[in-house]
């Protein structure tokens, strides 16, 4: 899932995809109706990736809020973002349990319940396994023997240098 394409814009309800760079702003395309626009430069948006959530702690990145529901409701839908004040409190303290309830109202749950909602029903949220990298992955003992071999061989330059001396 890469939330850099996925909008948010101040004023107007639903998220928005990405379409293209326009000459003051961005065409976008709605989630919801799949109406195009553009987007005007002068208006507040926000890419997902941008947006946190306050903890107590630090600042929790939305994928990372995503993720967590995610694997929590099984790929399944969230409860309705219109329920109560009571039950979205305590449905996002089950999902992520270190969030700033002073700091994280009601408006903020419900955004991000009616995001993650529209997310799952578009089949936009892919979580790919983080695999290991190269240079992260302990040597092995061939590997080790190897780069040994390498190390006590003379570098050429060196030698021929030697050489000519």
């Amino acid at each position: 899932m890469d939330l850099k394409e996925i909008l948010s814009i101040a004023g107007r309800p639903g998220l928005y995809k990405t379409i293209t760079q326009a000459k003051n702003g961005v065409i976008v395309e709605s989630l919801s109706e799949g109406k195009r626009f553009t987007a005007f430069s002068h208006e507040r948006i926000s890419s997902l990736e941008e947006i946190s959530i306050f903890t107590e702690e630090d600042d929790m990145p939305l994928v990372d809020v995503f993720k967590m529901m995610y694997e929590k409701l099984e790929g399944k839908q969230a409860i309705d973002p219109k329920s109560d004040k009571e039950a979205l409190s305590k449905f996002f303290d089950e999902m992520i349990p270190e969030y700033d309830k002073e700091r994280v109202y009601t408006s903020d749950i419900k955004k991000v319940i009616t995001w993650y909602n529209t997310l799952v029903e578009k089949e936009m949220l892919e979580f790919p396994e983080e695999e290991e990298k190269e240079e992260d992955k302990p040597a092995t003992d061939d590997a080790k023997k190897e780069s040994k071999k390498v190390e006590d061989q003379p570098d050429e330059k060196q030698e021929k240098n030697e050489k000519s001396q």
